[in-house]
C-alpha cells in the first residue's frame, strides 16, 4: 500500500501519493488547491506566458483518482480556480470532463481566496463542510476544533538526507493541512515559521511522489 494511514479526530485518513486525501469509511475524496486556469490568468492580467496545459494535467490526475477510487463524495478544498474569471474562461471540453466526474457524487467546493464567489458549474458551494467529524476549510484557523482539515499554504518539505522538496500532508493531534493537487501551483516550506507555527513539536510531514512517505516536521 502506497498511502499512508492515520487518524484525525477519530476519524480514518489516508494520505495518497497523489497528494489527495481519502476517507475509506465515507468513500469521500478530498483534493485543494487545484488552481484551475492559472496560466490562463497569468495571461490576462499581463504576467508570465506559462504553457496552457496545467488544467488538462490537474483533470487528468483527478480523473484518475476517481477512477481508482470511486468515491460518493468529492471535496474541492479551495482556490479550485486561480480566479472567477479563469472558472468563466474554462473551455467547453474542461467543463464537460467536470460533469461527467459529477455525475452521480456528492461535489462540494468549498470557498477560497482566490475564487471566494458562486461558480456557474455544478456542485454544492460552502464556506466550509462540517463531515465525519471533521470540518473542512479552505485556509487554517488561528484556534482549530479539533479535526480540521484545509489548504491554503501549499505545504512542501524536503525528503531525508536529500536536497529535493515534494508537496507535503502536514498533520498533528488537532489539525491536517493538504498540498496542492493543481500542477504549476509550487509551495511553502514546512520549516517557514508561518507554517510551522500552526502545528505542535509532535506533527508529521507525509511527502507525495511515488509512495506516501511520513517523516517528523523537524
Amino acid at each position: 500500500m502506497n498511502a499512508h494511514s492515520f487518524t484525525l479526530a477519530g476519524c480514518r485518513l489516508e494520505a495518497r501519493p497523489s497528494g489527495a486525501l481519502w476517507l475509506p469509511d465515507a468513500r469521500l475524496l478530498c483534493v485543494s488547491d487545484l488552481h484551475l486556469g492559472k496560466s490562463e490568468r497569468m495571461a490576462r492580467r499581463g504576467g508570465a506566458l506559462l504553457p496552457p496545459y496545467e488544467t488538462e494535467e490537474t483533470l487528468a490526475r483527478l480523473e484518475a483518482e476517481l477512477a481508482a477510487l470511486m468515491p460518493r463524495s468529492v471535496v474541492c478544498l479551495g482556490d479550485s480556480f486561480d480566479d472567477l474569471g479563469a472558472a468563466l474562461a474554462l473551455p467547453e471540453d474542461m467543463q464537460l470532463r467536470l460533469q461527467a466526474m459529477q455525475a452521480g457524487r456528492r461535489w462540494i467546493w468549498i470557498e477560497g481566496n482566490h475564487d471566494p464567489g458562486p461558480l456557474e458549474l455544478g456542485g454544492e458551494h460552502k464556506a466550509e463542510l462540517a463531515e465525519e467529524g471533521l470540518v473542512f476549510r479552505h485556509i487554517a484557523s488561528p484556534r482549530p476544533e479539533a479535526g480540521e482539515v484545509s489548504g491554503h499554504y501549499h505545504p512542501k518539505h524536503r525528503l531525508p538526507r536529500s536536497g529535493t522538496s515534494r508537496p507535503a500532508f502536514v498533520y498533528d493531534q488537532r489539525r491536517l493541512i493538504l498540498p496542492a493537487f493543481g500542477a504549476y501551483t509550487g509551495g511553502l516550506r514546512c520549516s517557514t515559521p508561518v507554517l510551522r507555527g500552526l502545528f505542535s513539536a509532535r506533527a508529521i510531514a507525509v511527502l507525495t511522489g511515488p509512495r506516501a512517505l511520513a517523516v517528523p516536521l523537524e
